[in-house]
């Protein structure tokens, strides 16, 4: 996840901001409650699927969570590659174009998964449609059953409320470029 943020601390603060319990939270997101408490004390680092579906409880996006909110690049409309915001850690790294998206209509992604590196066991979810073009390595896209292992200048479009999954099961980094419309995830 971003560096600069702890994802313990902020989704303490997202929680109590919202008046929920940890108990509350872990019923509407359907984990364990020692799931939140871990994630919160800083002894459980979650995985990107599971983030999500964590934050499915408020609901709140990925983008959302990792946002500092409304500030003064809104308006911006150049970005250099350090203000990407990073919304994962470990083997899939999700830098998105733009900081406050509350008020935007497309999410676009630059993508990177290590190989062996996915979104998790959890398939996702999320309102509105999902499109990508793979750039370079492979990438197995998953949604709901079916699956398609897709090369540099391949691209996948759907649905985005159906359960989709994504796992680079090749040998070097997959990259990807992806837009999520409107950004949910």
């Amino acid at each position: 996840m971003d560096a600069d943020i702890d994802v313990g601390v902020r989704l303490r603060a997202v929680r109590t901001q919202s008046g929920i319990s940890q108990r509350q939270l872990a019923k509407r997101a359907d984990v364990a409650n020692a799931t939140i408490s871990q994630i919160e004390a800083g002894k459980l680092n979650p995985t990107v699927g599971a983030l999500k579906k964590i934050l499915g409880g408020f609901p709140m996006s990925l983008g959302e969570f990792f946002s500092e909110g409304p500030n003064s690049e809104r308006d911006d409309i150049f970005f250099r590659a350090r203000d990407l915001i990073e919304l994962s850690d470990g083997g899939v790294s999700y830098r998105q174009v733009g900081h406050d998206l509350s008020d935007k209509a497309i999410q676009l992604l630059h993508e990177r998964y290590a190989p062996g590196a996915g979104t998790g066991r959890h398939q996702f979810t999320h309102e509105g449609e999902e499109c990508g073009i793979v750039l370079k390595g492979e990438l197995t896209v998953t949604v709901e059953e079916q699956s398609k292992i897709l090369r540099a200048g391949d691209a996948y479009y759907f649905d985005s409320s159906k359960p989709h999954s994504f796992k680079n099961e090749g040998s070097i980094e997959c990259e990807v470029i992806s837009a999520c419309t409107p950004p949910s995830f």
